[in-house]
């Protein structure tokens, strides 16, 4: 019988590998295991988020500090940090000019729901960052989301999104849809879902063109809301053409396109949309927009938003659905500006990216010499290796290419030898303060990892 190999590693030597660094991540953390012992009864499931419950070590992380791209946790282990908060704080953690902006902003006053001087030059700021948009504040890129879609719904008078099967858009309901057999149907597992999500969405594979014109010409689809680079399970890059076709597709068919910037912001200064020049009708993101100070933004062309305030004009007084109470506060304007005008810079930008060549180059290079069918993928700041050969075309290409029993032993052995990358895929970030040193000894354990789990 032939033995059972996933990303070309036998699947016994990969279930030994993990079980053996758990012991070690266990017996490194008895601090972090008497304080959790003690105190996390009374979280659900024991943690504030259930998906902190997701990590691949045996109990979370419990972290003490965090500056620049290090973070040290209660037992005192000091860490190299690539997963910077899952892209929350791709400029490292607490920047400096972020930081006196919080401690200049705390004393006099959080939340008042009104605007400051800052809001005004935020918005400045945006236009002059990501393009000419009329813009609004949320929360999270979820929200902002949400709320783009009410517009277009509004403005076009119809009822469905476009996604693409495997998209990222944090957690829209109408986002929450795959294939299935060629239809559109509700992802399995999604909690306590009672609608019948493909009413109001339509789920096609990215990259294919064909596929959306036939979902468009239904007539029924009120906004394509897609990432310029499917980031969700493994990264898909978009096929030459794809986002000029996108355009056209919905400028013919009288779609809102909506792109979600919320990762891709990775790209370079302005995103991936001003960094190749896309023209999407309205423009999200959140995460790293504030540096690190939960924050999103959405932005309407001056044309959509002219065609939205003719229909706000019409429809009656009342709760339209959205905004949150607790955003657009001056806490958020002030990291906001202290973050465009002082983190997001070219040289900044131009840092990362010779970081991440410098990742991307040590990685695949580790890969080859290992002989294993994996490939690395970089969009800016973002690099990913992936456990199976590529390129990816779409969402099932990556859900296939999804390893978890191997990521999984990957990600504990790494975090072992001093390197934490995202835990839901294989994603890592280089942020401004990371340093040359720290990519070299990521590459450098990437390699012992895989050399291990290649143990016979």
């Amino acid at each position: 019988m032939s033995e059972t190999r996933i990303g070309g590693i036998a699947a016994a030597r990969i279930a030994a590998f993990a079980a053996e660094e758990a012991k070690v991540y266990a017996a490194a953390r008895p601090r972090t295991r008497a304080a959790l012992e003690a105190g996390a009864e009374p979280w659900l499931a024991g943690v504030p988020m259930h998906w902190m419950r997701d990590w691949p070590q045996p109990f979370p992380m419990l972290v003490a500090a965090a500056k620049g791209a290090l973070i040290e946790d209660l037992d005192g282990h000091r860490i190299d940090d690539f997963c910077l908060g899952d892209t929350g704080s791709m400029f490292g953690h607490s920047p400096a000019p972020v930081a006196r902006a919080i401690r200049a902003q705390a004393g006099a006053g959080l939340t008042y729901m009104l605007p400051t001087e800052a809001a005004l030059q935020a918005g400045q700021l945006l236009s002059d960052v990501f393009g000419p948009m009329r813009w609004q504040m949320a929360t999270t890129a979820t929200d902002a989301n949400r709320f783009a879609l009410r517009v277009a719904r509004a403005v076009t008078g119809r009822p469905k999104v476009l996604v693409f099967d495997g998209c990222y858009h944090g957690t829209v309901d109408d986002a929450m849809v795959c294939l299935e057999g060629g239809k559109t149907v509700s992802r399995p597992g999604l909690v306590g879902q009672v609608e019948d999500l493909s009413r109001v969405a339509v789920a096609v594979p990215f990259n294919d063109l064909a596929a959306v014109e036939q979902a468009l010409a239904a007539g029924d689809v009120a906004a394509i809301l897609t990432e310029p680079v499917m980031t969700n399970s493994c990264m898909v890059l978009p096929a030459p053409g794809f986002h000029d076709g996108l355009r056209d597709l919905a400028t013919r068919y009288g779609a809102v396109l909506i792109l979600d910037e919320t990762h891709t912001i990775s790209s370079g200064l302005g995103g991936y949309t001003r960094v190749h020049g896309l023209k999407p009708d309205i423009f999200v993101v959140g995460k790293c927009v504030a540096g690190g100070v939960p924050t999103a933004v959405w932005g309407l062309t001056p044309d959509l938003a002219d065609r939205f305030a003719a229909y706000d004009a019409t429809r009656p007084s009342g709760h339209s659905g959205m905004g949150t109470t607790l955003s657009a506060n001056p806490l958020q304007f002030a990291a906001l500006v202290a973050t465009l005008s002082q983190v997001m810079t070219p040289a900044n930008y131009a840092r990362m990216e010779a970081g991440a060549a410098r990742l991307c180059a040590g990685l695949s290079k580790a890969v080859s010499r290992r002989k294993l069918p994996w490939h690395v993928v970089r969009v800016g700041a973002r690099v990913e290796f992936i456990c199976a050969p590529g390129p990816l075309r779409n969402g099932f290409d990556a859900a296939r290419a999804h390893a978890p029993a191997l990521e999984a032993a990957l990600h504990i052995g790494l975090l072992n030898r001093g390197c934490l990358i995202a835990p839901f895929h294989n994603m890592m970030l280089i942020s401004p303060a990371t340093t040359r040193a720290q990519i070299d000894r990521l590459i450098a354990a990437s390699d012992a990892v895989t050399a291990q789990l290649l143990e016979t």
